[in-house]
C-alpha cells in the first residue's frame, strides 16, 4: 500500500485508517475490497513468463497481506475490522461467508474483503462489484 515500488507504506496506511475512521463516524456500514498490486509489483520482474493463474494467486495472497496490515492499523486506533478471504486460509483470516459479513456490518464492524473473487483472471475491481452486489445496499 502506498507510492513505493513495493511493500507497505506506513504513512499510506495511516492516511487510509484516518479516512476510514471519518467515514465510519457517519454511521454507515462500511466494507472495503483491498488490492495487492503494491506487493506483487515487487515480484513482477521475477514473475515474467509465469503461468497467469499462478501469478493471479500470488496477487490474491498479496491482498490478504494488505488486508491484515490495514486491519491491524485500524485495531491500533480502536476500530474493529474483520478480514474475510475468498480463498481458504482459515489459520490467518476467516473465509468470506455472506451472512457472516452482513452480521459484522450490522454489528458496526468494518469488513475487509481479501483475495479478490478467489478466482484467477478476475481483478479486485470485479470483486468490488461482486461483494457490493452481495452485501448491499440495504433497501428500506
Amino acid at each position: 500500500m502506498g507510492d513505493d515500488a513495493y511493500g507497505i507504506n506506513r504513512a499510506t496506511i495511516e492516511r487510509m485508517v484516518a479516512d476510514v475512521a471519518e467515514v465510519a463516524k457517519l454511521g454507515v456500514e462500511l466494507a472495503i475490497v483491498i488490492g495487492g498490486g503494491n506487493i506483487f509489483r515487487g515480484v513482477a520482474p521475477g514473475a515474467q513468463g509465469m503461468d497467469r493463474a499462478t501469478a493471479d494467486y500470488m496477487g490474491m495472497l498479496a491482498t490478504v497481506m494488505n488486508s491484515l496490515a490495514l486491519a491491524d492499523a485500524m485495531r491500533q486506533v480502536g476500530i474493529t475490522a474483520r478480514v474475510m478471504s475468498a480463498i481458504s486460509i482459515e489459520q490467518v483470516v476467516e473465509p468470506y461467508v455472506r451472512p457472516k459479513a452482513l452480521q459484522y456490518l450490522e454489528e458496526d464492524k468494518i469488513v475487509i474483503f481479501a483475495a479478490g473473487t478467489g478466482n484467477p483472471f478476475f481483478t479486485t475491481d470485479t470483486a468490488a462489484a461482486l461483494r457490493g452486489s452481495e452485501i448491499g445496499p440495504k433497501s428500506s
